[in-house]
Protein backbone atom coordinates (compact mmCIF):
# COMPACT_ATOMS: atom_id res chain seq x y z
CA UNK A 1 0.00 0.00 0.00
CA UNK A 2 1.17 3.35 -0.90
CA UNK A 3 0.61 6.45 1.12
CA UNK A 4 -0.35 9.50 -0.54
CA UNK A 5 -0.41 13.12 1.57
CA UNK A 6 -2.63 15.98 -0.34
CA UNK A 7 -1.19 19.01 0.97
CA UNK A 8 -3.64 22.17 1.47
CA UNK A 9 -2.35 25.80 1.93
CA UNK A 10 -5.87 27.88 2.44
CA UNK A 11 -6.41 31.52 3.63
CA UNK A 12 -10.25 32.93 3.62
CA UNK A 13 -11.20 29.87 1.43
CA UNK A 14 -14.46 28.68 4.11
CA UNK A 15 -16.27 27.90 0.55
CA UNK A 16 -13.78 25.84 -1.01
CA UNK A 17 -12.88 23.74 1.93
CA UNK A 18 -15.27 20.67 1.72
CA UNK A 19 -15.28 21.11 -2.47
CA UNK A 20 -11.64 20.52 -2.50
CA UNK A 21 -11.92 17.51 -0.71
CA UNK A 22 -14.79 16.37 -1.94
CA UNK A 23 -13.76 16.72 -5.43
CA UNK A 24 -10.05 14.72 -4.80
CA UNK A 25 -11.97 11.99 -2.92
CA UNK A 26 -13.64 11.47 -6.31
CA UNK A 27 -10.64 10.34 -7.66
CA UNK A 28 -9.33 7.34 -4.68
CA UNK A 29 -11.08 4.47 -6.41
CA UNK A 30 -8.84 5.75 -10.14
CA UNK A 31 -5.78 5.86 -7.37
CA UNK A 32 -6.62 2.32 -6.13
CA UNK A 33 -6.57 0.74 -9.82
CA UNK A 34 -2.96 2.16 -10.19
CA UNK A 35 -1.75 0.71 -6.52
CA UNK A 36 -3.74 0.58 -3.42
CA UNK A 37 -3.52 3.64 -2.11
CA UNK A 38 -3.97 5.30 1.78
CA UNK A 39 -5.46 8.63 1.04
CA UNK A 40 -4.90 11.46 3.53
CA UNK A 41 -5.38 15.10 3.46
CA UNK A 42 -3.25 18.10 5.37
CA UNK A 43 -5.07 21.35 5.41
CA UNK A 44 -2.67 24.82 6.69
CA UNK A 45 -4.68 27.43 7.61
CA UNK A 46 -2.25 30.60 7.49
CA UNK A 47 -4.20 33.11 9.54
CA UNK A 48 -7.69 33.07 8.05
CA UNK A 49 -10.19 36.31 8.82
CA UNK A 50 -12.98 34.11 7.97
CA UNK A 51 -14.26 30.16 9.24
CA UNK A 52 -11.89 28.44 7.20
CA UNK A 53 -10.67 27.01 11.04
CA UNK A 54 -13.75 26.08 11.81
CA UNK A 55 -14.78 24.18 8.93
CA UNK A 56 -11.61 22.29 8.60
CA UNK A 57 -11.49 21.36 12.00
CA UNK A 58 -15.54 20.04 11.52
CA UNK A 59 -14.55 18.49 8.45
CA UNK A 60 -11.48 16.82 10.02
CA UNK A 61 -14.38 15.14 13.25
CA UNK A 62 -16.22 13.56 10.35
CA UNK A 63 -13.10 11.96 8.64
CA UNK A 64 -10.49 10.93 9.80
CA UNK A 65 -8.21 11.21 7.06
CA UNK A 66 -7.82 14.60 7.81
CA UNK A 67 -5.37 16.49 9.56
CA UNK A 68 -4.62 19.96 9.86
CA UNK A 69 -2.10 23.13 11.19
CA UNK A 70 -3.56 26.00 12.55
CA UNK A 71 -1.09 29.36 12.25
CA UNK A 72 -1.44 31.82 15.29
CA UNK A 73 -1.18 34.59 12.55
CA UNK A 74 -0.77 34.90 8.31
CA UNK A 75 3.16 33.85 7.89
CA UNK A 76 2.55 33.42 4.37
CA UNK A 77 1.94 30.81 1.63
CA UNK A 78 5.75 29.51 1.72
CA UNK A 79 6.02 28.79 5.56
CA UNK A 80 2.42 27.05 5.03
CA UNK A 81 4.06 24.83 2.21
CA UNK A 82 6.98 24.24 4.30
CA UNK A 83 4.78 23.24 6.89
CA UNK A 84 2.74 21.04 5.27
CA UNK A 85 5.65 18.90 3.62
CA UNK A 86 7.76 19.10 6.89
CA UNK A 87 4.53 16.84 8.46
CA UNK A 88 4.02 14.70 5.77
CA UNK A 89 5.46 10.89 6.02
CA UNK A 90 4.05 9.52 3.19
CA UNK A 91 5.12 7.84 0.32
CA UNK A 92 3.96 10.45 -1.75
CA UNK A 93 2.82 14.14 -1.24
CA UNK A 94 0.89 15.99 -3.45
CA UNK A 95 0.46 19.56 -3.20
CA UNK A 96 -2.35 21.26 -4.50
CA UNK A 97 -4.04 24.79 -3.58
CA UNK A 98 -7.62 25.15 -1.81
CA UNK A 99 -9.15 27.62 -4.70
CA UNK A 100 -9.97 24.85 -6.64
CA UNK A 101 -7.98 26.41 -9.60
CA UNK A 102 -5.89 23.21 -10.10
CA UNK A 103 -7.75 20.33 -11.58
CA UNK A 104 -7.82 17.25 -8.89
CA UNK A 105 -8.42 14.74 -11.85
CA UNK A 106 -4.20 15.20 -12.73
CA UNK A 107 -3.48 13.60 -9.24
CA UNK A 108 -4.25 10.55 -11.43
CA UNK A 109 -2.38 10.90 -14.23
CA UNK A 110 0.98 12.17 -12.13
CA UNK A 111 0.23 9.40 -9.60
CA UNK A 112 0.39 7.15 -13.07
CA UNK A 113 3.43 8.46 -14.30
CA UNK A 114 5.25 8.11 -10.92
CA UNK A 115 4.34 4.85 -10.33
CA UNK A 116 4.67 3.32 -14.13
CA UNK A 117 7.55 5.61 -15.24
CA UNK A 118 9.82 6.23 -12.24
CA UNK A 119 9.73 10.02 -12.02
CA UNK A 120 10.59 11.73 -8.84
CA UNK A 121 7.89 14.49 -9.54
CA UNK A 122 5.25 15.75 -11.52
CA UNK A 123 4.97 19.54 -12.00
CA UNK A 124 2.01 21.45 -13.94
CA UNK A 125 1.92 24.58 -15.88
CA UNK A 126 -1.14 26.96 -17.53
CA UNK A 127 -1.40 26.82 -21.15
CA UNK A 128 -3.49 30.25 -21.19
CA UNK A 129 -4.55 32.68 -18.72
CA UNK A 130 -8.16 32.82 -19.39
CA UNK A 131 -10.14 34.61 -17.23
CA UNK A 132 -6.90 36.62 -15.72
CA UNK A 133 -6.23 40.73 -16.42
CA UNK A 134 -3.94 41.34 -19.07
CA UNK A 135 -1.93 43.70 -16.30
CA UNK A 136 -1.49 40.65 -14.38
CA UNK A 137 -0.84 38.53 -17.23
CA UNK A 138 1.63 40.73 -18.96
CA UNK A 139 3.81 41.00 -15.58
CA UNK A 140 3.38 37.49 -14.85
CA UNK A 141 4.94 36.65 -17.74
CA UNK A 142 7.40 39.06 -17.55
CA UNK A 143 8.70 38.16 -13.82
CA UNK A 144 9.00 34.49 -15.49
CA UNK A 145 11.02 36.10 -18.21
CA UNK A 146 13.74 38.17 -15.72
CA UNK A 147 14.13 35.18 -13.08
CA UNK A 148 14.73 32.84 -15.93
CA UNK A 149 17.38 35.38 -17.75
CA UNK A 150 18.96 36.20 -14.08
CA UNK A 151 18.83 32.85 -12.25
CA UNK A 152 20.18 29.97 -13.01
CA UNK A 153 17.10 27.92 -12.34
CA UNK A 154 14.49 27.39 -15.20
CA UNK A 155 10.79 27.71 -14.13
CA UNK A 156 8.25 27.40 -17.16
CA UNK A 157 6.05 29.74 -17.68
CA UNK A 158 2.58 29.33 -15.96
CA UNK A 159 4.17 27.25 -13.36
CA UNK A 160 1.41 26.59 -10.75
CA UNK A 161 2.70 25.18 -7.05
CA UNK A 162 0.33 21.98 -7.42
CA UNK A 163 2.83 19.42 -7.66
CA UNK A 164 3.32 15.57 -6.86
CA UNK A 165 6.46 14.55 -5.42
CA UNK A 166 8.28 10.97 -3.84
CA UNK A 167 9.87 11.16 -0.64
CA UNK A 168 13.14 11.93 -1.49
CA UNK A 169 12.32 14.44 -3.65
CA UNK A 170 10.06 15.90 -0.85
CA UNK A 171 12.82 15.71 1.73
CA UNK A 172 15.42 17.83 -0.58
CA UNK A 173 12.95 20.34 -0.74
CA UNK A 174 12.61 20.47 2.77
CA UNK A 175 16.33 20.66 3.10
CA UNK A 176 16.38 24.16 2.13
CA UNK A 177 16.83 26.28 5.26
CA UNK A 178 16.43 29.36 4.00
CA UNK A 179 13.52 31.35 5.71
CA UNK A 180 13.17 33.48 2.22
CA UNK A 181 11.49 30.44 0.28
CA UNK A 182 10.51 30.39 -2.70
CA UNK A 183 9.04 26.83 -3.35
CA UNK A 184 8.56 26.82 -7.37
CA UNK A 185 12.57 27.82 -7.65
CA UNK A 186 13.61 24.69 -5.17
CA UNK A 187 11.63 22.52 -7.33
CA UNK A 188 12.97 23.53 -10.62
CA UNK A 189 16.46 23.73 -9.27
CA UNK A 190 16.68 20.02 -7.51
CA UNK A 191 17.97 17.96 -10.74
CA UNK A 192 15.51 15.41 -10.45
CA UNK A 193 13.40 13.61 -13.10
CA UNK A 194 10.52 15.93 -13.26
CA UNK A 195 7.16 15.08 -15.80
CA UNK A 196 5.23 18.03 -16.93
CA UNK A 197 1.64 18.22 -17.26
CA UNK A 198 -0.49 21.41 -18.77
CA UNK A 199 -3.99 22.60 -18.51
CA UNK A 200 -5.91 25.20 -19.38
CA UNK A 201 -6.11 28.10 -16.79
CA UNK A 202 -9.67 27.79 -14.22
CA UNK A 203 -11.38 30.84 -13.15
CA UNK A 204 -11.52 30.62 -9.27
CA UNK A 205 -14.53 28.71 -7.33
CA UNK A 206 -15.74 31.23 -5.33
CA UNK A 207 -14.10 33.85 -3.24
CA UNK A 208 -11.25 36.03 -3.47
CA UNK A 209 -7.48 35.82 -4.12
CA UNK A 210 -5.68 36.92 -0.84
CA UNK A 211 -2.86 38.28 -3.54
CA UNK A 212 -2.54 41.48 -4.24
CA UNK A 213 -0.78 43.56 -6.96
CA UNK A 214 1.40 44.97 -4.48
CA UNK A 215 2.10 41.80 -2.77
CA UNK A 216 2.71 39.82 -6.05
CA UNK A 217 5.30 42.26 -7.02
CA UNK A 218 6.99 41.97 -3.47
CA UNK A 219 6.65 37.65 -3.66
CA UNK A 220 8.56 38.29 -7.19
CA UNK A 221 11.12 40.47 -5.75
CA UNK A 222 12.32 38.28 -2.61
CA UNK A 223 11.75 34.89 -5.64
CA UNK A 224 14.49 36.40 -7.72
CA UNK A 225 16.96 37.83 -4.70
CA UNK A 226 16.17 34.04 -3.51
CA UNK A 227 18.27 32.90 -6.81
CA UNK A 228 20.05 35.48 -8.04
CA UNK A 229 22.70 37.80 -7.50
CA UNK A 230 22.63 39.43 -10.97
CA UNK A 231 21.34 42.43 -9.82
CA UNK A 232 24.21 42.85 -7.44
CA UNK A 233 26.31 42.36 -10.08
CA UNK A 234 24.82 44.50 -12.40
CA UNK A 235 25.22 47.65 -9.70
CA UNK A 236 28.87 46.60 -9.40
CA UNK A 237 28.95 46.63 -13.32
CA UNK A 238 27.21 50.15 -13.41
CA UNK A 239 29.20 51.47 -10.54
CA UNK A 240 32.72 50.29 -12.73
CA UNK A 241 31.59 52.03 -16.11
CA UNK A 242 30.58 55.18 -14.18
CA UNK A 243 33.46 55.37 -12.71
CA UNK A 244 35.67 55.04 -15.70
CA UNK A 245 33.15 57.51 -17.59
CA UNK A 246 33.67 60.10 -14.80
CA UNK A 247 37.85 59.64 -14.80
CA UNK A 248 37.28 60.75 -18.74
CA UNK A 249 35.35 63.56 -18.30
CA UNK A 250 37.06 64.82 -15.34
CA UNK A 251 40.52 64.18 -17.53
CA UNK A 252 38.37 65.88 -20.53
CA UNK A 253 36.81 69.04 -18.76
CA UNK A 254 40.92 69.65 -17.48
CA UNK A 255 42.46 69.72 -20.49
CA UNK A 256 39.63 72.01 -21.87
CA UNK A 257 40.16 74.32 -19.33
CA UNK A 258 44.24 74.69 -19.84
CA UNK A 259 43.70 75.56 -23.45
CA UNK A 260 40.69 77.06 -23.95
CA UNK A 261 39.91 78.84 -20.45
CA UNK A 262 36.98 78.11 -17.81
CA UNK A 263 33.67 79.01 -19.28
CA UNK A 264 30.25 78.38 -17.19
CA UNK A 265 28.65 77.04 -19.53
CA UNK A 266 26.50 73.40 -20.03
CA UNK A 267 24.78 73.89 -16.00
CA UNK A 268 21.17 72.12 -17.58
CA UNK A 269 23.14 69.00 -18.78
CA UNK A 270 25.28 68.89 -15.77
CA UNK A 271 22.74 69.32 -13.92
CA UNK A 272 20.86 66.29 -15.77
CA UNK A 273 23.41 64.08 -15.21
CA UNK A 274 23.98 64.97 -11.62
CA UNK A 275 19.94 63.93 -11.50
CA UNK A 276 20.47 60.41 -13.43
CA UNK A 277 23.39 59.47 -11.31
CA UNK A 278 21.97 59.95 -7.82
CA UNK A 279 19.28 58.29 -9.30
CA UNK A 280 21.01 55.17 -10.24
CA UNK A 281 22.90 55.41 -7.15
CA UNK A 282 20.09 55.33 -5.21
CA UNK A 283 18.11 52.19 -6.78
CA UNK A 284 21.42 50.32 -6.58
CA UNK A 285 22.17 51.26 -3.21
CA UNK A 286 18.19 50.28 -2.49
CA UNK A 287 18.77 46.60 -4.13
CA UNK A 288 21.53 45.93 -1.91
CA UNK A 289 19.53 47.08 1.04
CA UNK A 290 16.98 44.24 0.26
CA UNK A 291 19.69 42.19 -0.10
CA UNK A 292 21.42 42.81 3.38
CA UNK A 293 17.62 42.59 5.04
CA UNK A 294 17.25 39.41 3.58
CA UNK A 295 20.47 38.40 5.18
CA UNK A 296 19.67 40.16 8.83
CA UNK A 297 16.03 37.92 8.76
CA UNK A 298 18.24 35.21 8.19
CA UNK A 299 20.55 35.57 10.92
CA UNK A 300 18.14 36.82 13.25
CA UNK A 301 16.81 32.79 12.89
CA UNK A 302 13.23 33.71 14.02
CA UNK A 303 10.47 30.35 13.24
CA UNK A 304 8.94 30.37 9.84
CA UNK A 305 5.72 29.78 11.60
CA UNK A 306 3.67 29.18 14.66
CA UNK A 307 0.71 26.81 15.36
CA UNK A 308 -1.90 27.43 17.73
CA UNK A 309 -3.72 24.08 17.12
CA UNK A 310 -3.27 21.13 15.15
CA UNK A 311 -4.54 17.28 15.25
Amino acid sequence: MKKIDIIIPCKNEETNINLIYNEIMKYEKDLNQVTETDLNFIFIDDGSTDNTANVIIELSSKNNNVKYIIFSKNFGKEPAIYAGLSKSNADFTVLIDSDMQDPPSLIVDMYKAMINENYDACGTRRKNRKGESVIRSMFSKLFYFIINKLSDVNIPDGMRDFCMMNNRFKNSIIEFKEKNRFFKGMFCSLGYKIKWFEYDNIIRNSGQSSWSFISLVKYALSAIMSFSNVPLLISSIFGIVFCIVSIIAMLFIVIRALIFGDRVVGWPSLVSIILFLSGLQFLFIGMIGLYVSKNYFEIKNRPLYLIMEEN
